[in-house]
């Protein structure tokens, strides 16, 4: 019988780091994967993303060198070492990864795990013809990309981004269904390599669960790197053409509307991978798709956890890795090490856009009283010197008490210093709190001491407004 401490059910940023944390505190941990270890964040997702992304924008610098004096003939990419790159990122994690299980003493089963009834007290796990046992299991299968409903949806050419990785070429022209997190960064990819591309967005504006600000601000730079956006466009069907491209038929302001490209990408969101993951006989309680779980992770079902997108909510990396790491620390009883309820998020645009906590709107709707404060980028240096595009950094903060509640950033590595204002939030740090610190010049982050500054009308580099204090 092959009896384990912890089970855990794929290995994602979720799982991987689970399992890794469990051998830490000494637990004799298996990790079940069908796939290759790091999930679809590192395999498919997040890092081959932001692989191309960093490639492309490079690509679309040396074009416009002349704007630092510099001056490049002959500029042009080729996309199968782009690929090549990309896929080198990928596989050099993956092994990091391997060599993490390993060294850790994690037993690393390969296969696809479905959950059982228990049997004698004891949780199992079955992967293909073997049963393996543990007091504890953490369900960890992730997401996948979800398809539309609608007619044409299984044409060769409507592909999601596991299928758009895929492709050997860049498409001259294509037509992304989405203007998400995951529409934007490709449409960013893309566009910077050159290609012709059209945004459909249902919603009335991308980046819909953002700050209305950056969702405008991104809109207006990427119609000026020639990205066709119509939002309120609701996707009715897809049909082949004759010349062999594809067309999405949407709904705009009443007509019926069409727009045609080498390949149609649908990037409207992702599902949680539950088929196939619980045995015939076992149910746990559920919320609409998704798995249900109390505050540490516990789902129904005695002894087993889930977490990631199997659970819903804000669907990142690393809001993965922290559940994880929080339904280990309940298993083994000891005291939680990270807040998982402030999660900051990222946007790899150019510029970058990150968030976390409170919008001043959702404060607002939540009837607490706030006072806000905003740095224009435009006026930083180290903005300067780089030429950035438009950008911004706004912090929101208790009325009276100045407690930091959400900070919204629209600029270069707004993705790295987003973690400031999450430190601030998870420790009640105030706005007077975080100006003691002294920001290093010339830097992107000085824009912080300047947007905690105009809370108090004091932003040094900002045209003067009445003080607060």
């Amino acid at each position: 019988m092959d009896k384990y401490d912890l089970i855990v059910i794929g290995a994602g940023p979720g799982g991987y780091v689970a399992a890794i944390r469990g051998a830490q505190k000494g637990l004799n941990v298996a990790v079940i994967e069908a796939d290759r270890v790091g999930g679809t964040c590192l395999n498919r997702g997040c890092i081959p993303t932001k692989a191309m992304i960093h490639a492309s924008s490079l690509y679309r610098e040396m074009q416009e060198g002349d704007r630092f004096g510099l001056h490049a003939e002959g500029v042009s990419y080729d996309y199968g070492k782009i690929c090549d790159y990309k896929q080198e990122t990928v596989d050099t994690l993956v092994g990091g990864v391997q060599q993490l299980l390993k060294g850790n003493k994690v037993t690393v089963i390969e296969g696809r795990g479905i959950l059982q009834q228990p049997e004698n007290g004891v949780n199992a796990v079955r992967v293909g013809d073997d049963v393996y046992y543990a007091d504890n299991i953490i369900l960890a299968a992730g997401s996948k990309p979800a398809s539309l409903p609608v007619e044409g949806a299984e044409l060769p050419k409507v592909i999601n981004s596991d299928g758009l990785f895929a492709l050997d070429h860049a498409p001259e022209n294509l037509v992304i269904i989405g203007g998400g997190v995951i529409g934007v960064e490709f449409a960013t990819v893309f566009s910077n390599l050159g290609s012709k591309i059209t945004i459909l967005e249902a919603l009335p504006k991308i980046l819909d669960n953002f700050d209305k600000e950056i969702s405008q601000n991104l809109k207006m730079i990427l119609k000026k790197r020639g990205v066709d956006i119509h939002t309120s466009a609701m996707v009715s069907r897809f049909a082949e053409r004759e010349d062999g491209s594809v067309t999405a038929f949407y709904e705009e302001k009443g007509k019926e509307q069409s727009a045609s490209g080498d390949y149609i990408l649908v990037a409207a969101g992702r599902r949680p991978v539950t088929e196939g993951l619980f045995a015939d006989d076992v149910q746990p309680e559920m919320n609409g798709r998704y798995v249900k779980v109390d505050d540490n992770f516990r789902t129904s079902i005695p002894g087993v956890y889930a977490i990631g997108d199997l659970i819903g909510g804000i669907q990142l990396a690393h809001a993965a890795s922290a559940h994880g790491i929080r339904a280990v620390e309940n298993i083994c009883g000891s005291s939680d090490s990270q807040n998982v309820i402030i999660v900051p998020a990222g946007v790899y645009t150019d510029p970058e856009i990150a968030t976390v906590g409170m919008t001043e709107s959702q404060a607002k709707e939540q009837g607490i009283e706030v006072v806000t404060g905003k740095f224009i980028m435009s006026a930083n240096g180290k903005s300067l010197i780089t030429k950035e595009e438009r950008g911004f950094i706004k912090v929101v903060a208790e009325a009276g008490t100045e407690k930091i509640l959400g900070a919204q950033m629209m600029c270069a590595r707004a993705t790295d210093m987003i973690g400031e204002f999450t430190t601030a939030i998870v420790n009640d740090l105030t706005v007077s709190d975080m100006l003691r610190s002294i920001m290093s010049h010339p830097t992107y982050s000085e824009g912080i001491g300047e947007a905690l500054e105009d809370v108090h009308g004091m932003s040094l580099h900002t045209a003067p407004r009445p003080s607060r204090r």
